[in-house]
């Protein structure tokens, strides 16, 4: 029994047409499907499941809910009893609640973000194929990503309301989910609250992130390229169309990646990631990072934070 892997993001944008045109066209996703009620489906050149992001028509901006894979049908059944048992309400859909899936389950985290379990999604394949393929394809639009690589979201934090729904959320995943710490921020007099949590349930460095903030939001959806030659053209990409960045290529010193963050026409945050950083193994020891030492593990190479990245989020 496991979670294998990030299966999709629903986020909710202001004006299709425009986050259509983002999406599809700067940042290379592939419009699989758009369904009745507005919602269009979206997947990255190098994944075989028909979506791994949603875009939903709406009057506010961020994040409906996230969804990851687990190995086995039975397994929703034997997590459904673990959240339960841990206390979290589970609502069971039926297959198709999610668009070309099969039964899941729905719940949230201690943080109040809405998290999905399926096991089943529709396989549409790889764009280069899985017989002898090319190693991209030559239709791939602007940026070209490859997959969605992970989500980071925002949490609220007060110390001295003794509210830490980061720390109640790596406790949850941890023992319900199976999801394990790859790397912390602590802060404090005591460096004992932790106010940063990156977590894998692969071998990559993270599949889902928590920061601080006021109040529960999305931060950003992150989509995986090659190289850091890549980040460099994508932000060409970018420039030439006009898209509003607020982290130009740097490197993170947490994670090790190679970035970009930027802006869909809504105001959601994206970014492309590129370099595995490390192996992220079971028997990895939790990479931690001191107080004093956030703002250079957050961008290496200022070693400085940057306002708009830390306060702004839908």
């Amino acid at each position: 029994m496991s979670v294998i892997k990030i299966g999709h993001v629903n986020l909710r944008v202001l004006d299709m047409a425009a986050a259509r045109n983002h999406y599809e066209n700067i940042l290379g996703l592939i419009v699989t499907d758009e369904d009745s009620e507005g919602n269009l489906y979206l997947k990255g050149w190098d994944e075989w499941e028909k979506y791994s992001v949603i875009l939903s028509p709406s009057e506010q901006a961020g994040m409906d809910h996230i969804a990851y894979k687990v190995e086995n049908d039975s397994d929703l059944d034997s997590y459904a009893n673990t959240i339960q048992n841990y206390g979290i309400e589970v609502e069971n859909l039926d297959a198709g609640t999610l668009v070309d899936c099969g039964r899941a389950l729905r719940f949230k985290l201690p943080s109040g973000h809405i998290m999905c379990l399926y096991a089943d999604k529709t396989v549409v394949g790889k764009s280069v194929g899985n017989v002898n393929p090319a190693p991209w394809p030559l239709d791939v639009k602007g940026v070209g990503a490859h997959w969605l690589d992970h989500c980071l979201l925002v949490c609220p934090l007060d110390p001295e309301n003794q509210v830490n729904t980061i720390a109640d959320n790596v406790n949850f995943l941890s023992q319900c989910l199976g999801f394990r710490l790859t790397e912390q921020a602590l802060v404090g007099p005591d460096a004992d609250i932790q106010a940063v949590a990156f977590l894998t349930v692969t071998n990559t460095p993270h599949d889902i992130a928590f920061v601080p903030g006021p109040t529960a939001g999305f931060h950003h959806a992150s989509f995986y390229l090659s190289s850091w030659g890549d980040i460099l053209k994508a932000a060409d990409i970018m420039a030439m169309n006009k898209v509003k960045m607020d982290v130009m290529p740097t490197r993170h010193g947490i994670t090790r990646g190679e970035t970009i963050y930027f802006f869909d026409p809504s105001g959601n945050r994206n970014e492309t990631f590129a370099g595995l950083g490390y192996l992220a193994t079971p028997d990895m020891p939790v990479i931690t990072w001191t107080e004093e030492e956030i703002p250079r593990g957050i961008f290496y190479h200022s070693g400085e934070l940057n306002t708009a990245f830390t306060e702004v989020y839908t």
